[in-house]
């Protein structure tokens, strides 16, 4: 590639030569910003449509269920692909997909933006997570790859921070878009900042071509994890409403069979796309159960606070958005100091604790009711919880990764990403429903707040399940396998 080739589609692996990128330096601070523009869109996805979905069922007059599917159709199909974007990254190039993955996500927000119907904004929002899937993991793969290695921690507690405060904001500003604007412009508001996000890519320095041809992709292997995640997220969220209909039980009967011929392909194949031998390494496997356990009870609460907030409390969608503004202050103030305080002290104690104190603060806003006051009832919870967040995050992606090769980033990263979106999605689609909330449930407020109280505790207790996990199985000052 010539020096006057600014695409930085050519991307093949390190940059600056395979030399390391310093943090303080400006290509260093440049991709640094991408990266959290690029995954924090996706990220503010996963929870700024939450605050919308009352004002989304009232344009469509649609159930509860139809709701959920605006949600889980999103997760689905960024948790089925999302460990084929991370190892696309690695094979293709990682700057090439994330660009891929932007484009994909930007023309699949405004089909959101568009959508005429409630079907259509589900099959819109499928699309949508495709394109987080092909640029998530290659955000964070970049930063692994890109910088020199005393330089990781700091740059991944970065990311992860504002990664993290992209979920915490996404109901704040969903809020004010859908109060000043309409429900369509919490998708729309993500074509400028994709529009800034290509700008940077195209403006970074060339990059060394992959060496050697590809290996073959496992298409077939990433079709069975669709085809499993699809059946058992269908089951959980019908048969968890009670509905036990033929064709639910037949989405079961898809994804228990959908599951286990995915674990005997990618165990047979010369090319898996995931290759199990990654799980020999015990901080490798046991960092991603607990994500998976730790997201799938955060991605429940999410969802609901904000609905408990307008359907029960009586807030305004802008009002529910703001609830959650302290979580992501703390995220910008203490996350990359976390990192830091890992690698010091290993992971372990943080990883531990972290998920108990979330556990406690979600416990302090089940005081959320029908008369609730912000400092009294919602403030004590939230800042609770955002310590405990703020404390776990970092090092649960930072050992992530370095508990795999280095040549591997790409693979770990979807990994790790991909347990975390299967966790939220399956937590989203069971949860719920189990604890009554189906329906038209949003219009009875009485219901909701039984159901949301049932949810909470639940989602409480198995993210401490994961503290206990991690505090038990990790070891305390290596993240070796």
């Amino acid at each position: 590639m010539t020096s006057g080739d600014r695409s930085g589609l050519g991307d093949g692996s390190d940059l600056g030569g395979g030399t390391g990128l310093r943090l303080d330096s400006a290509r260093g601070r440049w991709l640094l910003v991408m990266t959290i523009l690029g995954s924090g869109m996706a990220g503010i996805d996963a929870t700024i449509v939450n605050v919308a979905l009352p004002q989304i069922g009232r344009s469509f007059e649609t159930s509860f269920t139809t709701l959920q599917w605006v949600v889980t159709g999103y997760a689905l199909t960024l948790a089925a692909f999302i460990l084929l974007g991370g190892v696309l990254g690695d094979r293709l190039g990682r700057l090439r997909v994330f660009v891929i993955g932007v484009v994909w996500f930007t023309l699949a927000s405004l089909a959101c933006g568009l959508a005429p119907t409630a079907g259509t904004l589900v099959a819109a929002r499928a699309l949508q997570g495709i394109g987080g899937a092909l640029l998530t993991p290659g955000s964070l793969a970049l930063l692994q790859s890109a910088f020199v290695r005393e330089d990781r921690s700091r740059a991944i507690g970065t990311w992860a921070g504002l990664g993290g405060v992209a979920m915490a904001v996404g109901p704040f500003v969903g809020g004010w878009l859908v109060e000043v604007a309409s429900w369509r412009w919490v998708f729309l508001i993500n074509l400028p900042v994709a529009a800034v996000v290509l700008l940077i890519a195209r403006g970074l320095p060339p990059f060394a071509r992959p060496v050697g041809r590809p290996p073959r992709l496992d298409v077939l292997g990433a079709g069975l994890g669709v085809l499993a995640l699809a059946g058992a997220t269908y089951a959980l969220t019908e048969i968890g409403g009670g509905k036990l209909s033929p064709f639910a039980i037949g989405a079961a009967v898809v994804g228990v069979i959908g599951t286990a011929a995915f674990i005997r392909h990618e165990h047979r194949t010369a090319h898996p796309m995931l290759p199990l031998t990654i799980f020999a390494s015990r901080t490798f496997a046991t960092v991603n159960a607990v994500t998976f356990l730790v997201y799938g009870g955060m991605g429940v609460v999410f969802l609901l606070l904000v609905l408990q907030l307008q359907v029960v409390a009586g807030w305004s969608p802008l009002a529910s958005g703001i609830a959650s503004l302290p979580t992501t202050a703390l995220m910008m103030l203490g996350s990359s100091r976390s990192g830091v305080l890992a690698d010091r002290i290993g992971p372990r104690l943080q990883m531990g604790v972290g998920p108990l104190v979330m556990a406690a603060g979600i416990l302090l806003l089940l005081r959320v009711g029908s008369d609730t006051d912000y400092v009294l009832d919602v403030l004590p919870g939230i800042l609770v919880f955002g310590i405990g967040l703020t404390a776990m995050v970092a090092p649960l992606t930072s050992t992530a990764l370095a508990s795999a090769p280095d040549e591997h980033a790409g693979l770990a990263s979807g990994v790790n990403n991909a347990v975390a979106r299967t966790g939220g999605l399956i937590g989203i689609a069971a949860v719920p429903a189990l604890a009554g909330l189906t329906g038209q449930v949003v219009e009875d407020p009485a219901a909701f707040d039984a159901g949301f109280r049932a949810a909470m505790i639940a989602c409480a207790l198995v993210i401490a399940a994961g503290g206990a996990l991690a505090a038990i199985a990790l070891r305390s000052r290596t993240v070796d396998g």
